[in-house]
């Protein structure tokens, strides 16, 4: 089932500021110079439930490169491991997005326009799958090799991308995914200025509101147990970073003395005779495990026993460092690795 992660995420690319910033920040080739961003227009895709094949995470875009109309295929692919048959998908989606060219007359010279299939992928697991439904297919005879189907589409691995570690932004899409993986609280107020700084025009007000519910969720997921009631009463998260930053940290210092505050008196009821200060480690120890275990199933859920006995046992140093590499580690096991397990 979508989660409400999802949902705002397709909503934000249902904005062209987004979907314009996206093909000039990620993908390759000089025609986006000559791209005329302001006919990007979003174009019903409700042609393909003709073959019951119509998805709520795909969009179709186009826009004017020179004189010529460029067709975008943007699928959102949030499942948590790759799709190993997306370039037949993609086969599939593309051909029915062609047949609705044909039948609308949407044609150049007497062709079908050029296109350009995109998927933006957000699992956790690196990105396995082919690209090119040709190797899909297994080899035949060489004499069939000339009518082997062949389509590419453009992958965008947002877990594996190299973003800039300059504080400066390139554009919002940019911003968006380093907020992604930021578990620094000024990186969060920073960025979330950075946008707004980005958006301050009144055409952007639409995608700033949708860029506010968003982030309000991104820092429930990063930060889930602290309460964000206050963080409510700020009506803009973009327009400034030292109110967002001095509130995230007051509240996340607040969480983490209510957990050192239980796991403290967990640790001394089980009897004076291990000392105070045994109870102060372990009730921090049992504070952070408790933060980290909810944001780790947040992000890589279903989440195995092993996960969690390994947070049990873990030092808290050990935790702390895990807590840094939460939001750049691809997968479960990398983060809690075997070498670190020891620790």
């Amino acid at each position: 089932m979508p989660t409400h992660h999802d949902n705002d995420y397709k909503l934000l690319f249902s904005h062209p500021e987004m979907v314009r910033d996206l093909l000039l920040g990620f993908v390759p080739g000089d025609w986006v110079q000559d791209a005329r961003f302001e006919t990007l227009e979003r174009v019903n895709a409700s042609y393909v439930s003709e073959s019951d094949k119509q998805r709520h995470d795909d969009m179709v875009w186009r826009l004017k490169v020179g004189p010529r109309w460029v067709w975008v295929y943007l699928l959102l692919e949030f499942q948590s491991q790759p799709d190993e048959w997306m370039a037949v998908r993609m086969m599939v989606y593309v051909g029915l997005l062609a047949q609705h060219l044909i039948k609308e007359g949407q044609l150049d010279q007497g062709r079908l326009p050029s296109l350009l299939p995109m998927v933006l992928y957000k699992g956790p697991r690196p990105w396995s799958s082919a690209r090119d439904v040709a190797d899909c297919f297994a080899p035949g005879p060489p004499a069939l090799e000339p009518y082997r189907p062949r389509l590419l589409y453009h992958l965008i691995d947002e877990a594996r991308l190299k973003l800039s570690p300059s504080d400066e932004v390139r554009n919002v899409t940019e911003a968006l995914f380093k907020l992604e993986h930021s578990a620094n609280r000024s990186d969060i107020a920073r960025l979330a200025y950075a946008m707004g700084q980005a958006l301050q025009a009144p055409e952007h007000q639409n995608l700033r509101r949708t860029l506010n519910v968003w982030l309000r969720r991104l820092i429930r997921r990063k930060m889930p147990d602290i309460a964000t009631d206050e963080l409510d009463q700020i009506h803009d998260l973009l327009k400034g970073p030292t109110m967002l930053e001095e509130t995230l940290e007051r509240l996340y210092n607040e969480a983490i003395e209510k957990g050192l505050s239980k796991g403290h008196s967990q640790g001394l009821s089980q009897g004076l005779s291990q000392g105070l200060s045994q109870g102060l480690s372990q009730g921090r120890s049992q504070g952070i495990a408790m933060m980290l275990a909810r944001v780790i199933e947040q992000r890589f859920a279903p989440v195995p026993a092993w996960a969690y006995q390994r947070l049990q046992s873990a030092s808290v140093e050990r935790l702390e460092a895990w807590s840094e590499q939460m939001f750049s580690a691809p997968t479960l096991e990398a983060l809690l690795d075997e070498a670190g397990a020891r620790h």
